[in-house]
This record gives structure tokens, C-alpha cells and sequence, in this order.
């Protein structure tokens, strides 16, 4: 059943998909930039790109203390069947 939306309903949604198409292009945009940005700095360092992406999103959600548990839990795997060289 196709639903008939009236001339306000129609400006509404018109606007709001405009602007996400808007929004979701700019955020592309600046993930490019930044994808960028981390490999020549990663190049420059000598440093994996994964690595300072992966120091980003640790740092943008705070989980710092998350990421070294599940090392910390990964190093005690490896180490009782003894795979960690």
C-alpha cells in the first residue's frame, strides 16, 4: 500500500534526505582525508597504518583500559599453549 503524503510531509522529507545525503558525503569525505593523513604519517613514522588507526578509535571511545584487558587476555591464551614467540 503506497501512503500519499501531503505538500508539508513532502518538504519535510525532501529536506531531511537532502541533508543525510549531504551529511553522508561530507563524512566521507573527511574518513578519505583522514585515511590519508594516517598513511603518510604512518609511512613517515615507520608504523603501521592499522596501528594509528586502531590508537584512534581506542582514544575517540575512551577504551584504552578495554584494549590493554583484551591483550592482556589474549597474551595469557598464547602463553598457556605456548605461542608467544
Amino acid at each position: 500500500m503506497t501512503r500519499a503524503f501531503g505538500q508539508t510531509d513532502l518538504a519535510k522529507l525532501k529536506q531531511v534526505i537532502n541533508e543525510g545525503v549531504q551529511v553522508s558525503q561530507e563524512i566521507k569525505d573527511l574518513r578519505e582525508g583522514l585515511g590519508d593523513t594516517v598513511k603518510a604519517v604512518a609511512q613517515e613514522l615507520d608504523m603501521k597504518p592499522a596501528t594509528l588507526n586502531k590508537a584512534i578509535r581506542v582514544a575517540h571511545k575512551a577504551e584504552l583500559q578495554k584494549a590493554k584487558d583484551e591483550m592482556e587476555e589474549l597474551e595469557d591464551v598464547l602463553t598457556q599453549v605456548g605461542r608467544t614467540a
